[in-house]
Protein backbone atom coordinates (compact mmCIF):
# COMPACT_ATOMS: atom_id res chain seq x y z
CA UNK A 1 0.00 0.00 0.00
CA UNK A 2 1.46 3.23 -1.03
CA UNK A 3 -0.09 6.86 -0.80
CA UNK A 4 -0.52 6.95 -4.49
CA UNK A 5 -2.86 4.42 -3.90
CA UNK A 6 -4.87 6.03 -1.54
CA UNK A 7 -5.20 9.08 -3.62
CA UNK A 8 -6.31 6.88 -6.30
CA UNK A 9 -9.31 5.30 -4.07
CA UNK A 10 -10.51 8.83 -3.21
CA UNK A 11 -10.27 9.94 -6.81
CA UNK A 12 -12.60 6.80 -8.15
CA UNK A 13 -14.48 7.76 -5.50
CA UNK A 14 -15.45 11.15 -6.13
CA UNK A 15 -15.90 10.39 -9.97
CA UNK A 16 -18.81 8.76 -12.07
CA UNK A 17 -16.86 6.46 -13.79
CA UNK A 18 -13.06 4.77 -13.39
CA UNK A 19 -12.00 6.59 -16.78
CA UNK A 20 -13.05 10.16 -15.38
CA UNK A 21 -10.62 9.13 -12.41
CA UNK A 22 -8.14 7.84 -14.70
CA UNK A 23 -8.47 11.43 -16.65
CA UNK A 24 -8.10 13.33 -13.57
CA UNK A 25 -5.30 11.61 -12.29
CA UNK A 26 -3.41 11.76 -15.67
CA UNK A 27 -3.05 8.04 -15.49
CA UNK A 28 -3.99 5.07 -17.88
CA UNK A 29 -7.35 3.35 -17.21
CA UNK A 30 -5.85 0.06 -16.63
CA UNK A 31 -2.94 1.47 -14.91
CA UNK A 32 -5.46 2.76 -12.36
CA UNK A 33 -7.25 -0.08 -12.22
CA UNK A 34 -4.61 -2.44 -11.64
CA UNK A 35 -2.99 -0.31 -8.87
CA UNK A 36 -6.69 -0.12 -7.01
CA UNK A 37 -7.24 -4.16 -7.76
CA UNK A 38 -4.15 -4.59 -6.24
CA UNK A 39 -4.54 -2.50 -3.29
CA UNK A 40 -8.20 -4.65 -2.90
CA UNK A 41 -5.49 -7.77 -2.83
CA UNK A 42 -3.01 -6.51 -0.60
CA UNK A 43 -6.54 -5.79 2.21
CA UNK A 44 -8.07 -8.80 1.74
CA UNK A 45 -11.06 -6.58 0.74
CA UNK A 46 -13.70 -5.38 -2.25
CA UNK A 47 -13.12 -1.52 -2.33
CA UNK A 48 -15.54 -0.88 -4.95
CA UNK A 49 -18.25 -2.83 -6.71
CA UNK A 50 -18.63 -3.05 -10.62
CA UNK A 51 -21.03 -3.06 -12.90
CA UNK A 52 -22.36 -1.94 -16.28
CA UNK A 53 -23.70 1.26 -14.62
CA UNK A 54 -20.07 2.36 -13.19
CA UNK A 55 -18.70 1.91 -10.27
CA UNK A 56 -19.60 2.08 -6.17
CA UNK A 57 -18.31 1.76 -2.95
CA UNK A 58 -18.59 -1.28 -0.96
CA UNK A 59 -19.48 -0.97 2.87
CA UNK A 60 -15.62 -2.22 3.52
CA UNK A 61 -14.63 0.87 0.93
CA UNK A 62 -16.28 3.59 2.90
CA UNK A 63 -14.62 2.94 5.81
CA UNK A 64 -11.70 2.54 3.83
CA UNK A 65 -12.16 6.07 2.60
CA UNK A 66 -12.62 7.82 5.75
CA UNK A 67 -8.73 6.57 6.49
CA UNK A 68 -7.50 7.53 3.27
CA UNK A 69 -8.93 10.80 3.56
CA UNK A 70 -7.02 11.57 6.63
CA UNK A 71 -3.49 9.64 5.65
CA UNK A 72 -3.45 11.50 2.71
CA UNK A 73 -4.36 14.93 4.36
CA UNK A 74 -1.36 13.77 6.47
CA UNK A 75 0.84 13.75 3.99
CA UNK A 76 0.23 16.44 2.06
CA UNK A 77 1.00 18.42 5.40
CA UNK A 78 4.55 16.85 5.62
CA UNK A 79 5.02 17.57 2.02
CA UNK A 80 4.12 20.90 2.05
CA UNK A 81 5.39 21.77 5.11
CA UNK A 82 9.23 19.57 4.85
CA UNK A 83 9.58 18.84 1.11
CA UNK A 84 8.57 22.26 -0.12
CA UNK A 85 10.40 23.98 2.02
CA UNK A 86 13.18 24.96 -0.39
CA UNK A 87 10.71 27.50 -2.35
CA UNK A 88 11.23 30.18 0.49
CA UNK A 89 7.34 30.46 0.77
CA UNK A 90 6.03 31.08 4.28
CA UNK A 91 3.22 29.00 5.43
CA UNK A 92 -0.03 29.61 7.45
CA UNK A 93 -4.05 28.32 7.56
CA UNK A 94 -6.70 28.96 9.21
CA UNK A 95 -9.73 27.15 9.65
CA UNK A 96 -12.87 28.66 10.42
CA UNK A 97 -16.91 28.46 11.18
CA UNK A 98 -18.60 31.65 8.82
CA UNK A 99 -17.14 34.89 10.60
CA UNK A 100 -16.17 37.92 8.74
CA UNK A 101 -13.73 38.85 11.44
CA UNK A 102 -11.92 35.87 11.31
CA UNK A 103 -11.32 36.91 7.69
CA UNK A 104 -10.29 40.76 8.53
CA UNK A 105 -7.87 39.08 11.16
CA UNK A 106 -6.62 36.88 8.55
CA UNK A 107 -6.12 39.83 6.14
CA UNK A 108 -4.85 42.15 8.82
CA UNK A 109 -1.81 39.77 9.10
CA UNK A 110 -1.12 39.33 5.69
CA UNK A 111 -0.53 43.29 5.36
CA UNK A 112 1.16 43.46 8.69
CA UNK A 113 3.65 41.23 8.01
CA UNK A 114 3.38 41.10 4.13
CA UNK A 115 6.01 38.25 3.43
CA UNK A 116 7.86 38.13 0.12
CA UNK A 117 7.06 34.54 -0.96
CA UNK A 118 4.17 32.60 1.01
CA UNK A 119 1.01 30.41 0.61
CA UNK A 120 -1.78 31.04 3.13
CA UNK A 121 -4.78 29.80 2.91
CA UNK A 122 -8.37 30.13 4.97
CA UNK A 123 -10.82 27.63 4.95
CA UNK A 124 -14.15 28.46 6.26
CA UNK A 125 -16.15 25.42 6.74
CA UNK A 126 -18.10 23.26 9.35
CA UNK A 127 -17.54 22.74 12.39
CA UNK A 128 -16.30 19.30 12.86
CA UNK A 129 -13.58 19.90 9.70
CA UNK A 130 -12.40 23.02 12.14
CA UNK A 131 -11.52 20.85 15.13
CA UNK A 132 -10.69 18.22 12.71
CA UNK A 133 -8.50 20.51 10.89
CA UNK A 134 -6.66 21.98 13.79
CA UNK A 135 -6.27 18.74 15.42
CA UNK A 136 -4.13 17.22 12.15
CA UNK A 137 -2.48 20.16 12.05
CA UNK A 138 -3.57 21.27 8.66
CA UNK A 139 -4.64 24.92 10.14
CA UNK A 140 -3.01 26.30 13.06
CA UNK A 141 -5.95 28.05 14.62
CA UNK A 142 -9.26 27.57 14.10
CA UNK A 143 -12.68 29.69 14.75
CA UNK A 144 -15.73 28.00 16.36
CA UNK A 145 -18.91 29.23 18.41
CA UNK A 146 -21.46 27.02 20.73
CA UNK A 147 -24.69 27.55 22.03
CA UNK A 148 -26.33 26.50 24.65
CA UNK A 149 -27.98 23.44 22.92
CA UNK A 150 -24.71 21.93 21.54
CA UNK A 151 -22.02 23.04 24.47
CA UNK A 152 -21.31 19.59 25.86
CA UNK A 153 -20.75 18.13 23.18
CA UNK A 154 -18.07 21.07 21.44
CA UNK A 155 -16.31 20.74 24.89
CA UNK A 156 -16.36 17.05 24.80
CA UNK A 157 -14.63 16.93 21.19
CA UNK A 158 -12.25 20.19 22.52
CA UNK A 159 -10.91 18.08 25.11
CA UNK A 160 -11.18 14.45 22.61
CA UNK A 161 -8.84 15.89 20.29
CA UNK A 162 -6.68 17.69 23.03
CA UNK A 163 -7.78 21.42 21.80
CA UNK A 164 -7.72 24.54 23.67
CA UNK A 165 -10.46 26.84 23.31
CA UNK A 166 -10.05 30.70 24.28
CA UNK A 167 -13.71 32.68 24.19
CA UNK A 168 -13.64 35.96 22.31
CA UNK A 169 -17.23 36.81 22.27
CA UNK A 170 -20.53 36.05 24.02
CA UNK A 171 -23.44 37.12 20.99
CA UNK A 172 -26.99 37.11 21.83
CA UNK A 173 -29.45 35.42 19.11
CA UNK A 174 -30.69 37.51 15.91
CA UNK A 175 -32.23 36.23 12.86
CA UNK A 176 -31.17 37.57 9.17
CA UNK A 177 -33.78 38.55 6.76
CA UNK A 178 -33.74 40.79 3.67
CA UNK A 179 -34.31 44.30 4.06
CA UNK A 180 -37.74 44.16 2.15
CA UNK A 181 -39.11 41.34 4.33
CA UNK A 182 -42.73 42.25 6.42
CA UNK A 183 -40.48 41.65 9.21
CA UNK A 184 -37.52 44.17 8.51
CA UNK A 185 -38.73 46.72 10.77
CA UNK A 186 -38.84 44.97 13.99
CA UNK A 187 -36.85 45.29 16.76
CA UNK A 188 -37.16 42.05 18.28
CA UNK A 189 -39.18 38.99 17.03
CA UNK A 190 -40.29 35.78 17.91
CA UNK A 191 -39.27 31.75 16.26
CA UNK A 192 -43.01 31.24 16.14
CA UNK A 193 -44.25 34.67 14.44
CA UNK A 194 -41.40 32.80 11.35
CA UNK A 195 -43.18 29.56 11.07
CA UNK A 196 -44.37 30.16 7.99
CA UNK A 197 -40.80 31.21 6.37
CA UNK A 198 -37.86 29.13 5.45
CA UNK A 199 -35.28 29.03 7.91
CA UNK A 200 -31.84 28.73 6.38
CA UNK A 201 -29.49 26.58 7.80
CA UNK A 202 -25.49 25.81 6.86
CA UNK A 203 -25.91 22.62 6.03
CA UNK A 204 -23.21 20.29 8.40
CA UNK A 205 -23.50 17.63 5.74
CA UNK A 206 -24.28 14.60 7.79
CA UNK A 207 -27.08 13.73 10.07
CA UNK A 208 -24.42 12.64 13.22
CA UNK A 209 -22.74 16.49 12.88
CA UNK A 210 -26.86 17.80 13.53
CA UNK A 211 -25.61 19.03 17.03
CA UNK A 212 -22.60 20.79 15.69
CA UNK A 213 -24.86 23.60 14.22
CA UNK A 214 -22.87 26.94 14.34
CA UNK A 215 -26.37 28.60 14.48
CA UNK A 216 -28.20 28.82 18.09
CA UNK A 217 -31.90 26.89 18.00
CA UNK A 218 -30.47 23.69 16.54
CA UNK A 219 -32.74 22.17 18.82
CA UNK A 220 -35.59 23.77 17.45
CA UNK A 221 -38.31 21.86 15.41
CA UNK A 222 -38.66 24.36 12.13
CA UNK A 223 -41.51 24.03 10.02
CA UNK A 224 -39.55 24.81 7.03
CA UNK A 225 -35.88 24.22 6.94
CA UNK A 226 -33.57 24.67 3.71
CA UNK A 227 -30.14 23.93 3.91
CA UNK A 228 -27.24 25.34 2.02
CA UNK A 229 -22.93 25.08 2.22
CA UNK A 230 -22.92 28.12 0.44
CA UNK A 231 -22.78 32.08 1.40
CA UNK A 232 -23.94 33.59 -1.65
CA UNK A 233 -26.34 30.33 -2.26
CA UNK A 234 -27.74 31.75 1.04
CA UNK A 235 -28.23 35.07 0.68
CA UNK A 236 -30.58 34.31 -2.81
CA UNK A 237 -32.37 31.97 -1.03
CA UNK A 238 -33.19 34.56 1.67
CA UNK A 239 -33.97 37.34 -1.13
CA UNK A 240 -36.29 35.18 -3.20
CA UNK A 241 -38.13 33.20 -0.70
CA UNK A 242 -38.55 35.79 2.22
CA UNK A 243 -37.05 33.44 4.16
CA UNK A 244 -34.35 33.38 7.47
CA UNK A 245 -31.02 32.72 9.15
CA UNK A 246 -29.96 32.34 12.39
CA UNK A 247 -26.91 34.31 14.10
CA UNK A 248 -24.73 36.79 16.02
CA UNK A 249 -26.19 39.57 14.77
CA UNK A 250 -22.64 40.80 13.80
CA UNK A 251 -23.48 42.45 10.16
CA UNK A 252 -21.08 45.83 9.95
CA UNK A 253 -22.79 48.46 7.82
CA UNK A 254 -20.83 47.80 4.69
CA UNK A 255 -21.94 44.41 5.03
CA UNK A 256 -25.47 45.25 5.58
CA UNK A 257 -26.20 47.70 2.58
CA UNK A 258 -23.60 45.42 0.43
CA UNK A 259 -26.04 42.30 1.14
CA UNK A 260 -29.41 43.77 1.52
CA UNK A 261 -29.62 41.93 5.55
CA UNK A 262 -31.12 43.24 8.47
CA UNK A 263 -30.53 41.83 12.01
CA UNK A 264 -33.53 41.53 14.09
CA UNK A 265 -33.36 40.56 17.90
CA UNK A 266 -34.39 36.84 18.79
CA UNK A 267 -36.93 37.11 21.41
CA UNK A 268 -35.61 33.20 22.39
CA UNK A 269 -32.50 33.19 24.20
CA UNK A 270 -29.48 30.71 22.77
CA UNK A 271 -26.59 32.90 22.85
CA UNK A 272 -23.09 31.70 21.28
CA UNK A 273 -20.39 31.69 22.71
CA UNK A 274 -17.58 32.69 19.78
CA UNK A 275 -13.41 31.80 20.06
CA UNK A 276 -10.70 30.31 18.71
CA UNK A 277 -8.82 26.74 19.49
CA UNK A 278 -5.23 25.61 19.36
CA UNK A 279 -3.78 22.21 19.73
CA UNK A 280 -2.48 21.56 23.22
CA UNK A 281 1.00 22.31 23.99
CA UNK A 282 1.56 23.54 20.29
CA UNK A 283 4.31 26.25 19.53
CA UNK A 284 2.66 28.83 17.36
CA UNK A 285 4.18 30.56 14.47
CA UNK A 286 4.90 34.38 14.01
CA UNK A 287 2.30 34.18 11.66
CA UNK A 288 -0.21 32.07 14.48
CA UNK A 289 0.81 34.94 17.30
CA UNK A 290 0.14 37.71 14.70
CA UNK A 291 -3.31 36.42 14.03
CA UNK A 292 -4.72 35.21 17.62
CA UNK A 293 -3.44 38.99 18.54
CA UNK A 294 -5.71 40.23 15.75
CA UNK A 295 -8.34 38.07 17.26
CA UNK A 296 -8.07 40.39 20.60
CA UNK A 297 -9.15 42.94 18.83
CA UNK A 298 -12.57 41.50 18.86
CA UNK A 299 -12.38 40.18 22.39
CA UNK A 300 -15.17 40.77 24.48
CA UNK A 301 -14.99 38.49 27.63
Amino acid sequence: MNINQLKYVLEVAASSSMREASTKLYVSQPALSASIHDLEEELGILIFERNNKGISLTDEGRELLSYAKKAVQQYEILEDRYLARESGKERFSVSTQHYNFAIKAFTGVIRQTDPEKYTFSIHETKTKEVLEDVRSMKSEVGIVSFSGSNEALVKKLLRDYRLDFTPLMKRDTYVYVWKDHPFAGRSIISIEELQDYPCISFDQSDDSNFYLNEEAMADYAFNKMIRSDDRATTMELIAELDGYSIGSGMLSKADAVLQGLVAVKLKEEDPLTIGYITRKGSTMSVYGKRYIEALTQYKEL
